[in-house]
């Protein structure tokens, strides 16, 4: 079972017990955080959004971090033009507590029949419409 999330403008595939650095989140250290499933897998998968409401991905916050530092370097030749800047990007390290789907089943299975149940027009009938000139 496995859900993918999105969570700073990134999307991540997780599982229960993963442990990952994320961009920097608004929470305390020890909270818990819910993120946004964008689908989840487990017998079925569930992408549609009647069933990802019922999906619910909690997390807790295990600290703040800064990631490495990176160098930024401008060089214009024959210029004289050198420009040195650094960033260390501001990360939070989370671990997924909990993947869980209330009636994710039910869900996935009534978009099925309701894709099932749907009449398909088929390929010989648009043909007489365009024959009887409609």
């Amino acid at each position: 079972m496995y859900a993918i999330v999105k969570t700073g403008g990134k999307q991540y595939r997780v599982e229960r017990g993963q442990t990952l650095l994320v961009e920097r989140l608004p929470a305390a250290e020890g909270a818990d955080v819910a993120l946004e499933p964008m689908l989840y897998r487990s017998e079925e998968a569930v992408f549609d959004a009647a069933g990802l409401a019922n999906v619910k991905v909690t997390a807790k916050v295990l600290e703040h971090v800064r990631g490495e530092k990176l160098r930024v370097f401008k060089f214009k030749p024959k210029r004289g033009y050198k420009r040195r800047t650094g960033h260390r990007q501001e990360l939070t390290k989370i671990e997924v507590t909990e993947i869980s789907a209330s009636g994710a089943k039910a869900a996935a299975k009534a978009s099925k029949a309701k894709a099932a149940d749907a009449p398909t027009e088929t390929p010989t009938a648009s043909k007489e419409k365009a024959a009887d000139g409609s």
